[in-house]
């Protein structure tokens, strides 16, 4: 399955989850490129868990991935979610033209990989490869201050980004929607179902924020892949996990 530029994009990411390998599905789904999920195909097909799994193991066709996930074109391998969209972005047509804004596009993005481990560590704060049962009282005590503190210093700073804008426009990064639209609206997408409770209270500071969740969702080829079996639902074993003690813990 190639593009029209004759490119096969192979995307490897594990295939029960959401995780970081949905921001750059989502890149995929709106620009209408072609893009083989790996994990999520057959095993006779050459897809499935072991043959992410051997992608993290085996050197593929370059430098062996550190973490998942991982694009392949031909020979070249990219690993790091930020690292993936800065490449792949303006050559599917989701990048500021420009190379200014392809760097504040860079650092936003960056920005956003940093809250989104700041949310995986609030249901495993002492160690990911231990259980939430295992953290609990660690985990309520680290939500607290993500709730509290740190989510309202990220979510202002999109916010800022997207009311001082100086194209005027309603997105991140100049005139037209890029990558770190669809990133923003992954990112609140998936505090609205970590945290329902309280993104009521604090989705109401940033309503530019919410207005680009809205019409992304709302984009025609998003909107088919939320509505397809292609969209995995968020679950217990993501990133953003709903653990409604925790949800509670800034009240």
């Amino acid at each position: 399955m190639a593009d029209a530029r004759g490119e096969r994009y192979e995307l490897y990411y594990w295939p029960t989850i959401q995780g970081r390998g949905e921001f750059v599905r989502l890149a995929f789904e709106e620009a209408g490129v072609p893009y083989v999920d790996v994990g999520r195909m057959p095993e006779d097909q050459g897809g499935g868990e072991d043959a992410v799994m051997r992608a993290l193991e085996e050197k593929m066709r370059g430098p062996r991935p550190f973490a998942l996930p991982a694009l392949v074109v031909g020979e070249f391998v990219l690993s790091q979610t930020a690292a993936i969209l800065h490449w792949l972005a303006p050559r599917i047509g989701l990048a500021p033209d420009d190379e200014d804004g392809r760097a504040w596009a860079l650092e936003l993005q960056l920005t956003i990989a940093d809250a989104v481990t700041e949310v995986h560590d609030s249901h495993h704060p002492i160690a990911s490869g231990l259980y939430y049962e295992d953290q609990r009282p660690e985990a309520r005590r680290r939500s607290q201050d993500v709730l509290k503190r740190r989510l309202p210093k990220f979510l202002a700073h999109f916010e800022s980004a997207l009311r001082e804008n100086p194209a005027g426009s309603d997105h991140l990064v100049g005139d037209r929607l890029t990558y770190v639209d669809l990133s923003l609206f992954q990112f609140l997408s998936g505090l609205d179902y970590a945290f329902p409770r309280a993104m009521k209270h604090l989705a109401s500071r940033v309503p530019l924020s919410v207005a680009v969740q809205r019409r992304v969702a709302a984009r025609p080829r998003i909107a088919a892949y939320l509505a397809s079996p292609r969209r995995i639902p968020f679950n217990q074993d993501g990133i953003f996990r709903h653990y409604p003690e925790l949800d509670e813990a800034a009240h």
